[in-house]
């Protein structure tokens, strides 16, 4: 008999199973065990999932112009003349025409990309989503990821598997009330296209303390705090245990996570670097006009590296080739702009700025190093404590949150976990080690979860929602 375990994450996904002695970890990708948690659809309809279907969104979308066409929305006839009633075989002349919506529909797109679909499961104002002509609901947006999750634990493991222990978030991001009750009945349904007839959800703070329990170096007993702080959320729980026995006492989360950090670096020190906060001068009805350049047009597409390449279009290309053309101060940053949008590289972007926050994690200083851009920038650690400031108040609010839930004090807690990539922060690690000194462990950042669901999943163990 064997237990499994799948950590569906908001970024990545990583799935173990556990036979009882040994966890072993799931080759998801040729050569790694964390996989991309991405869904690529092209105009057929073909599916890639994973680091294949990043891969071809980016290579598709290089120096493609995107051209939106208005979509027709309904049809008018207009009477142009009157049928003769004398005469039978005589007809109406009608003349009709097409009414055209707004100009959105991207007919050159050759694919479509999806990341983060997690974010949505728990909102139930999005319904369907539209790929080519073709409503999707969310569910069958994720199903092809879980699908090929379970194909490759069935090839990597060596027993039948029955049971598969899903990790969940403490709260899925959202602020309606039955967020968690819809994203459960999605993710349920998901899975049973996707062929995992029987599973069983397990709240991921608790599954990384059972990953840590298992560790040869834990202690025999204690009480555990568990700060899981991933791409998408925060969660945390308070854990007390002897030997296999163990009780959880409290947990709480909140929609807060490493992707929200990466925007806030790109806004805070790179949006500079592209032209924010530069003049622009054009003519209006004969005067000469100079003021900002319009770069908050730009900026919501830059942050979402997954549809940056809506900018590739004349409405935004033309302002940009302007400013250019007027050369002066700043010219190069808009030549840097305008080599992003064109060639995509968004998320190359992503990518330099998540190698220069995990960095700092463990260096006082680094560089953003984007080569493609002409981009060296200098960036500290103090550049990325004071951008998370705020965030790290949130931080310190919800630690002192569950422990107020799980009716313990801070003396009386014995170790507490860091894991998650986000836990890795300089800051993070620092807080807690300020509120629990000599207390705090790192463990096994991206792998913690899926391996605790393994193990929960062969113990069979249960969790009340």
């Amino acid at each position: 008999m064997i237990g499994v375990g799948l950590d569906f994450g908001t970024s990545n996904s990583a799935a173990a199973w556990f036979d009882g002695k040994k966890v072993h970890l799931v080759q998801l990708e040729e050569s790694d065990a964390i996989m991309p948690t991405a869904t690529h659809l092209d105009r057929d309809l073909a599916t890639l999932t994973g680091k294949a279907a990043v891969d071809q969104y980016i290579d598709e979308n290089r120096d493609r112009i995107v051209e939106l066409t208005p979509e027709v929305i309904a049809k008018t006839s207009l009477l142009t003349g009157e049928a003769n009633l004398e005469d039978s075989y005589s007809q109406a002349e009608t003349s009709t025409q097409n009414v055209y919506g707004q100009p959105w529909v991207d007919r050159g797109m050759p694919g479509r990309l999806f990341r983060g679909v997690k974010r949505l499961l728990g909102n139930p104002a999005i319904k369907r989503l539209l790929v080519f002509d073709h409503p999707f609901r969310r569910v069958a947006l994720i199903t092809p990821v879980l699908l090929r999750i379970r194909k490759t634990i069935e090839r990597d493991s060596p027993g039948n598997v029955e049971d598969i222990y899903f990790g969940h978030p403490v709260l899925f991001e959202g602020h309606e009330a039955r967020r968690n009750e819809l994203a459960f009945e999605r993710l349920s349904e998901a899975c049973g296209y996707a062929g995992i007839d029987h599973m069983m959800f397990y709240p991921e703070p608790v599954a990384a303390t059972l990953s840590y329990r298992h560790d040869e170096r834990s202690p025999d007993s204690g009480a555990v705090l568990t700060v899981d702080f991933g791409g998408g959320t925060l969660d945390l729980s308070v854990v007390r245990y002897t030997g296999a026995e163990f009780k959880v006492l409290a947990t709480t989360g909140m929609s807060l996570g490493g992707d929200h950090i990466d925007q806030l670096i790109f806004r805070e020190r790179l949006f500079a670097e592209f032209g924010k906060g530069e003049q622009w001068s054009r003519v209006k009805d004969g005067t000469l006009i100079t003021s900002d350049f319009p770069f908050e047009e730009y900026e919501e597409m830059l942050l979402n590296w997954a549809v940056t390449y809506m900018l590739n279009q004349n409405q935004y290309r033309s302002k940009i080739v302007d400013r250019i053309n007027q050369g002066g101060a700043g010219v190069e940053k808009f030549e840097r702009l305008l080599d992003l949008i064109t060639h995509n590289y968004s998320y190359l972007v992503f990518q330099a700025i998540k190698d220069a926050k995990a960095a700092v994690s463990f260096d006082e200083t680094t560089v953003i190093d984007i080569p493609e851009l002409d981009i060296s920038l200098p960036f500290s650690r103090q550049d990325l404590e004071r951008i998370m400031a705020p965030m790290l108040e949130d931080i310190d609010a919800i630690v002192t949150q569950v422990m107020s839930l799980a009716d313990i004090d801070s003396s009386a807690i014995d170790i507490v976990i860091r894991t998650g990539g986000s836990s890795q922060i300089a800051a993070v690690r620092e807080l807690l080690e300020a509120r629990f000194p000599g207390k705090v462990t790192e463990h096994d950042p991206f792998t913690s979860v899926a391996a605790g669901l393994a193990i929960a999943s062969y113990h069979g163990y249960t969790f009340a929602r």
